[in-house]
């Protein structure tokens, strides 16, 4: 019997038909075995017709401007009017999740996209998806189709994905139509690849190919282990190392795309190192991490967590690395309260801390100079250091979004860029990057930024 996992949606866009997202949810604790009876063929032709059926291709169109130089060159004989220099067509694939028409891909495959088509195997037409939601953090996003009685995919539980299970890799590679490849469980819980800000893969030996991307990994019984995002490869083919982002994660974030649009993450303000061999004799607990800092006005600072604190569980779950701890905490809402468990001089105390937001308060100038549509930035905080690995010594406000096509993006800004001086004042804050934008609005302006170390000169007016 197939348990289903029900979870109550209000959506606000009059766009929308849905008020529901359901789950259905593959049996735990399934056998692991392997078939030995004599004359038996091991098949799984039964159980991949389903799951064949609830992965789509997707397609989308994109129209690109020639390089920043360019576009800023065309941009002073066109102005707004620019014309585009191409058009471009790429193909990834997709997962359906509810009858109605919800599906998952991964980010990159809609990223930029101006228009996004979706076909479902066996069908002839042709759909036009919307999209509903996207996580740059984890590379997912959630896409909505027009239609009715499609096959949502069975879930699985990660906890019943072992290393060494057989499992397939549905998808569209190179876009030579629906395709399975089959492999193993290589490895669980990989993180520090360098893909996603937040990473916790699958990793697989499946075959995994560009279009591949967005498709579904699925166990022996056709149940949805993880959504496919990225191979490592120095040719752009499979070489046998594709990494999968896990059924946890794809349920917890896709949730918070279809209820917000947005995932809004927690934020605890800790940094945090393991608990290493040598830290073992000033603790009593053998796991954890060990509190090297805590940030001025975080939720940590105010909940009274100190430097040497060691955190053991949060809500009850058992740590063993800073990753683990980052992976829970953002797993929560903002505002939600989480009960930190740490051991202080040999004593046991749960401490009760409201979590504030990953992202801080997020500033869009399009609300103070129209000249910057689509340019998104924020003060720089620690998550933001990490991510783009800034240093310390480094001051400005962080790019934290560009919209694709937008007046910022033809001007040339991209995501991680960090403004540090605008004309001939210095920036240090979202405030005084307002007041700049505010005195020179209208007119000619120097924008001077740091890219990766690197120092560059924008010019726009």
């Amino acid at each position: 019997m197939i348990k289903k996992a029900i979870l109550i949606i209000s959506l606000f866009s009059t766009n929308l038909f849905a008020t529901t997202i359901t789950f259905e949810n593959a049996p735990k604790n399934p056998k692991h075995k392997l078939p030995n009876a004599n004359n038996e063929i091991l098949s799984f032709h039964s159980i991949l017709k389903d799951s064949m059926n609830s992965v789509v291709n997707i397609s989308n169109r994109t129209i690109n401007y020639k390089g920043n130089l360019n576009r800023q060159f065309f941009k002073e004989f066109f102005g707004d009017n620019m014309p585009p220099s191409k058009s471009e067509n790429s193909l990834g694939s997709g997962v359906i999740i509810s009858k109605d028409g919800f599906i998952i891909t991964n980010n990159h495959v809609i990223d930029g996209a101006d228009e996004i088509s979706v076909t479902i195997n066996g069908r002839d037409k042709e759909y036009i998806a919307k999209v509903i939601g996207r996580d740059k953090g984890t590379d997912l996003a959630v896409i909505k189709i027009e239609a009715n009685d499609l096959r949502p995919i069975i879930f699985s539980n990660i906890e019943d994905v072992q290393i060494g299970d057989v499992v397939f890799a549905i998808g569209d590679p190179f876009g030579v139509g629906q395709t399975v490849t089959q492999g193993i469980i290589s490895a669980l819980n990989k993180f520090g690849v360098g893909i996603n800000q937040y990473e916790n893969f699958i990793q697989t030996d499946a075959s995994i190919n560009p279009g591949n991307s967005g498709g579904a990994l699925i166990d022996s019984r056709g149940a949805l282990i993880g959504i496919n995002s990225a191979i490592l490869s120095k040719t752009g083919a499979s070489h046998g190392i594709g990494f999968t982002i896990p059924v946890n994660m794809v349920k917890n974030v896709v949730s918070k795309l279809v209820l917000d649009g947005i995932v809004a993450r927690g934020f605890l303000g800790v940094g945090t190192t393991k608990v290493e061999k040598e830290h073992k004799q000033l603790y009593t607990m053998t796991q954890g991490v060990i509190i090297t800092n805590v940030q001025d006005n975080s939720p940590a600072d105010k909940a009274h967590l100190k430097r040497g604190d060691l955190i053991y569980a949060v809500d009850g779950k058992l740590l063993t690395n800073p990753h683990e701890l980052q992976q829970i905490i953002t797993s929560y809402r903002p505002h939600e309260e989480v009960t930190i468990s740490i051991e202080r001089k040999g004593k046991k105390i749960e401490q009760r801390v409201k979590l504030a937001s990953v992202n801080g308060d997020r500033l869009d100038i399009n609300k103070i100079d129209k000249s910057f549509d689509g340019l998104h930035i924020n003060n720089i905080n620690n998550n933001h250091r990490v991510e783009f690995q800034i240093p310390e010594n480094i001051v400005g406000v962080i790019v934290e979004d560009v919209e694709v096509n937008s007046k910022a993006y033809i001007a040339g800004f991209s995501p991680g860029d960090i403004i540090i001086q605008i004309e001939d004042l210095d920036i240090r804050t979202v405030e005084e990057a307002s007041k700049a934008f505010a005195r020179y609005k209208g007119k000619s302006k120097r924008i001077y930024i740091n890219r990766r170390g690197a120092i560059m000169l924008i010019v726009t007016s």
